[in-house]
């Protein structure tokens, strides 16, 4: 049974940090770029001390993030009304078009995660809401 390039097996080894348009490098995955991919991308995200992402959301793509070191505090809600705390071993769920804001409160720690979204493309999916800014300080 032979297969084709579209459908074969792909090793990412990530080395190239790209900046999305949340406001934070990430280190290249899987996607639809590096290798195809039709229904998912998933990417390492390191967030620095002191980091802040802009408002944003997924237009049409869920969000899946497993938390590997350090911890973020996550706005979240139409108006960010809601917060929680992500740290080391937890995985937080971030449904299609849910705006979203995460900061690392710490002044020493970065927090790094593993991101899978159900966008292939990554970034496409991306709407900067700068309205909602202010409202999670």
């Amino acid at each position: 049974m032979s297969s084709s390039p579209a459908s074969d097996c792909k090793l990412i080894r990530p080395a190239i940090p790209y900046d999305g348009k949340q406001g934070f490098s990430y280190l290249e995955g899987i996607s639809k770029e590096s290798s195809g991919a039709q229904g998912i991308a998933m990417m390492l995200l390191t967030v620095p001390p002191g980091g802040r992402a802009k408002a944003h959301m997924h237009e049409g793509h869920e969000t899946a993030i497993f938390v590997l070191s350090g911890e973020v505090e996550c706005f979240y809600g139409f108006n960010l009304e809601h917060r929680i705390i992500t740290k080391a071993g937890d995985m937080f769920y971030i449904p299609a078009g849910m705006p979203h804001l995460p900061v690392n409160r710490s002044k020493t720690e970065s927090c790094s995660a593993v991101i899978a979204r159900t966008d292939p493309n990554e970034q496409e999916s991306v709407v900067l809401l700068p309205e909602l800014e202010r409202l999670a300080d």
